[in-house]
């Protein structure tokens, strides 16, 4: 791999990881809300794997050909970022930093059970914390991997820093790219997320202002997705 191309290609995917967006907006939400955000930043990355598993495979290039498809995965992208936005927003004047579900079913089982056993508690508080974290897992998967915007990223800037002459063939040089653009987010997603809760612990208000300013953001982006196919369609009715 040419290295001038190496280093130019993380510049570029730096400064895209470190533009607030959609993925900014769900990682910040998930410092807040969840006992840990690990599991929103990992399935955030393992969305882009997919992509650049597609990529790889010469399936992106497929798809963004496919006008059609291309729209039907724009559409359900759209309608996943306005669900995932509304409920953001609905949970805005609970958003505050706490031990999470785990810890307050534990305290509630511990006053009201006083005559079960040591094991009892936990055994019924680890259920619900470990369903929590895996439905925040497949909301990152799904925020980032539905994403039409995140397909045609690899698709249109991926190819750029490959170079032919190289002694690695063409898909692998474009499987190194895409990790390491999947490295740079999850490290940035991982500081925006762990900054939200530690600037934000202790300011309840301000918690709630930035979980709803989160959910504004991915119902606006998931509007403006919804639009771009609406209004063609609208345009050739009329």
């Amino acid at each position: 791999m040419n290295p001038q191309l190496f280093l130019a290609f993380l510049v570029v995917a730096g400064a895209l990881a470190c533009t607030p967006g959609v993925d900014w907006a769900y990682s910040i939400a998930a410092g807040l809300k969840q006992r840990s955000f690990v599991p929103a930043v990992a399935g955030l990355c393992s969305g882009y794997v997919l992509h650049t598993a597609l990529m790889v495979a010469g399936l992106a290039a497929l798809l963004a050909g496919l006008p059609g498809v291309l729209g039907w995965l724009t559409v359900a992208g759209a309608a996943y970022l306005l669900w995932l936005g509304f409920g953001t927003i609905r949970s805005w004047r609970g958003a505050t930093f706490s031990a999470g579900p785990a810890s307050a079913e534990g305290t509630a089982g511990g006053s009201t059970a006083g005559g079960s056993t040591a094991g009892g508690p936990a055994s019924i508080s680890a259920a619900p914390a470990e369903s929590t974290q895996f439905r925040s897992f497949l909301q990152g998967v799904g925020t980032s991997g539905i994403n039409p915007k995140g397909l045609l990223f690899f698709v249109a800037l991926v190819p750029q820093f490959v170079s032919p002459e190289a002694a690695l063939p063409v898909p692998v040089q474009s499987g190194l790219l895409g990790l390491t653009f999947v490295l740079l987010a999850g490290a940035v997603y991982t500081c925006v997320a762990l900054l939200s809760r530690k600037l934000l612990h202790s300011r309840p208000g301000a918690a709630r202002r930035v979980t709803l300013t989160s959910g504004i953001i991915m119902m606006a982006l998931g509007t403006v997705l919804l639009s771009e196919q609406l209004i063609p369609v609208v345009a050739g009715l009329a």
